[in-house]
This record gives structure tokens, sequence and C-alpha cells, in this order.
């Protein structure tokens, strides 16, 4: 199967890593430092050569079952029919409370207009609150922003997804614990945080390619996140 830019729309899904972006506790978690530069170099080719350090879970990222259980597959491991997989988006942008969370009843009033959902599909949440992302503590707000709630990952559970993605740094916004890491990764699923520009996705139709690291016993990795979208649609 070929494919042809013509046809398609490619959107980028993934935040620009930076040492400003936010992060869950407003450290740096991004540095670049250059080992050689091209002022070093003899000769008409130049080079420059850097080493990155970097959180696995800075900026636009994958979670693995690895991230919560001991033993469970990590990075490196995620076959790859579960990095190209179609996509669906539920917006619930409209809402505008930082302390919002995806119901059960969201996701079925989303099935009651395109479907029920089908086994093998990702699901990404739009909840609008990536438009804080240059604003880093509003982002991270003390840990309060949209996220999901435990009887809606149960339910995406049951419709066998992939794994589920959100805007916000997590789908687990609740004292009482990470109920939403414990259902989707426990039962081998994945979570990707941070997304960006979630707004420019269609409801249904879309294809999600999601690039990690390929790092063995990486529990998280940053990732390149691209939605295609037939123009045709």
């Amino acid at each position: 199967m070929s494919f042809n830019a013509n046809d398609n729309e490619v959107i980028d899904l993934t935040h620009e890593i930076h040492p400003e972006i936010p992060t869950w506790d407003l450290t740096c978690g991004y540095f670049v430092k250059t080992l050689r530069d091209y002022h070093h170099c003899e000769g008409e080719f130049k080079f420059r050569s850097q080493a990155l350090d970097i959180r696995a879970s800075a900026g636009t990222h994958i979670d693995s079952p690895a991230h919560c259980f001991e033993g469970s597959s990590d990075v490196s491991e995620i076959p790859l029919e579960q990095l190209i997989v179609p996509c669906v988006v539920i917006d619930v942008s409209d809402r505008r409370d930082e302390c919002y969370k995806v119901s059960k009843a969201d996701i079925e009033e989303f099935e009651d207009k395109y479907g029920e959902i089908s086994p093998g599909c990702f699901v990404l949440v739009y909840t609008g609150w990536s438009r804080y992302w240059e604003d880093p503590k509003k982002y991270s707000n003390h840990h309060v922003f949209p996220s999901v709630s435990k009887e809606a990952a149960e339910l995406l559970l049951q419709r066998d997804v992939v794994g589920l993605g959100i805007d916000t740094l997590s789908p687990d916004c609740d004292e009482k614990g990470s109920f939403v890491h414990a259902i989707l990764l426990g039962a081998g699923k994945l979570i990707i945080e941070n997304i960006k520009a979630l707004n420019q996705m269609p409801p249904v139709g879309a294809t999600l390619l999601i690039m990690p690291l390929k790092v063995k016993g990486a529990a998280e990795s940053p990732i390149r996140l691209i939605g295609i979208v037939p123009r045709s649609q």
C-alpha cells in the first residue's frame, strides 16, 4: 500500500520540545548539549554533534504498560499494528471546566452520533486544554485539568480500544488514584498525553501514526504523533 500526500491531509499532533515546556513538576525536562560544533571541524564538510537529555515523559509522549506494571511490555515491544491505527476524536471542549471528567455518557453520546467505537481503534479526547500549552503554570494548574472518569475508561476497555490519548498532562486527575492508567495499562493498552491540534482532526475516519523511540526497557517515550485524514472526507 502506498501513501499519496495529495489524497490525504497530514496533521502534526506533536508539541515542540524545548526547555520551557510544561512538565508534571514544572522543572525543565529537556537539554541539548553540543559536543562538537561546526567551527571544530576542518575541511570542506562540517558537522554538529549533540547529546540529548530528555525526560521520557516530556512533551507529547506515550505510556506503555510498563509505566505502571512491573514486568509488562515496554515501549520497544509495542507492535507496529498498535502504532498505525484508526482513531476517533471525542470533543468535550465546550465543557470549559478545569475539573471536568469525560464520562461514560460522553462516549455513549458520541457513539449515538457516529456509531460504536470499533475494536482496534485509538480514542483521542479533545478538551481544549492545549490552549494553555505556552503557559506552563496554567497548563499544569496544580494538577487540576480536564481528565477521564474511571467509568469512561472501563467502557473503552469493553470496546477493546488500542489506547487513549488526551491534550492534557494526563487522563488521570484524581487525588484518590490513577484509575485510568491502572485500567488501561493494566489491560495492555496505551496512553498518549499532551497532544496538540486535536481541533483539526475529524471525529471519525482518520488514521493515527504513532512514532516512539524504540528504546529497550523504556516505560515511556516522546513521540512524533501524526494524524492522516483522507481529503475525500
